[in-house]
């Protein structure tokens, strides 16, 4: 009896451990396919990562945006050029998984452009919705 709880004990705790990785890996693979399309110039593409929905929060320097649209409208008013857009790498990512359906990221972001370079910190809150992993907060910095 005891060999047999202990190893469904072992089995739940592996099984957790492979799923927090999944979901690890999920939300790296949507930040990857996001800087991949910001440095293709496509602001749409960047977007996809976000929840399409009027309650996406964005908490930037000019303050608080909400939504889907208002968001990418933001983006295409600062961001008018791919001179402007330059080259986005995400560095030092600490994804925590809270549950099987939220987990927090934050990292530091980098823009490289021939002027200048930009750099700031974000953190993320990602929530799973119907099957995808999507940006439903963002405060970036």
């Amino acid at each position: 009896m005891f060999k047999a709880f202990l190893y469904l004990t072992l089995s739940a705790g592996l099984l957790a451990c492979v799923n927090r990785t999944h979901i690890q890996s999920d939300i790296r693979n949507v930040m990857m396919q996001q800087q991949d399309a910001w440095n293709k110039g496509s602001l749409e593409g960047f977007m996809e990562g976000y929840w399409k929905s009027d309650s996406l929060r964005f908490l930037g320097k000019d303050g608080v945006t909400m939504g889907w649209d208002a968001s990418l409208q933001r983006y295409k008013k600062a961001y008018t050029t791919p001179e402007k857009m330059g080259e986005l790498k995400f560095k030092q990512l600490r994804i925590e998984v809270l549950s099987k359906e939220e987990a927090y990221v934050d990292g530091r972001w980098n823009l490289y452009r021939s002027s200048d370079t930009l750099s700031g910190h974000f953190t993320l809150l990602w929530k799973c919705i119907q099957g995808q992993w999507l940006i439903v907060s963002d405060h970036s910095s």
